[in-house]
């Protein structure tokens, strides 16, 4: 495959990577309270799981996305 200028760069991008980690810990979290028996909590915890693309979308567009302005990616 060739490396295009419309190559979305994979998400390798600090937005991506808030965005994955606040959906991972909200989904951790949610499955403890879930075999805790506390599902106001799991419920609070799919709160926190729409919230990380959310947070991804703003970040993105705050400039940290893979084009943004404030985004440098790093060799490998």
């Amino acid at each position: 495959m060739s490396n295009s200028i419309a190559d979305p760069g994979h998400g390798h991008s600090p937005a991506a990577w808030a965005a994955v980690v606040i959906m991972l810990v909200g989904f951790a979290l949610g499955t403890l309270f879930f075999c805790l028996h506390q599902p106001a909590l799991v419920w609070a915890s799919v709160v926190v799981i729409v919230i990380g693309p959310i947070v991804g979308w703003a970040m993105a567009k705050a400039g940290y996305g893979v084009n943004g302005p404030k985004y440098s990616p790093k060799a490998h």
